[in-house]
């Protein structure tokens, strides 16, 4: 039986957060039943841009809104960006309206 990586169920969890939306790190954790494993998230998050099918790494911030991930971008503004073309409000690094945005993939 093929094994999928950790990384690639993190990707297939990422891949579901719909347009206009955002998860967190700490919530796909806990619904792939790793709930300290928010850091493990971050860093398959980091490795995806090269993925198929695409991976909207830039719908995960952390627990308060923050882009946190914003680094792992092509330039610093990108995250941002990607995020203002879905009509997510975004302020100091900061998703407005947050809680009305979250995503959680436990209840989906």
């Amino acid at each position: 039986m093929d094994q999928i990586s950790f990384f690639d169920k993190v990707c297939e969890v990422v891949r579901q957060i719909p347009y206009g939306r955002v998860s967190t790190y700490g919530a796909i954790a806990e619904s792939l039943g790793t709930k300290g494993s928010s850091r493990m998230v971050g860093y398959a998050m980091n490795a995806s841009g090269t993925a198929n099918p695409p991976v909207p790494a830039h719908r995960v911030v952390n627990r308060q809104g923050l882009l946190t991930g914003k680094k792992a971008f092509a330039t610093n503004s990108l995250m941002e960006e990607m995020l203002k073309s879905e009509g997510v409000e975004v302020k100091n690094d900061q998703v407005v309206n947050f809680n009305e945005l979250f995503w959680n993939p436990l209840n989906q």
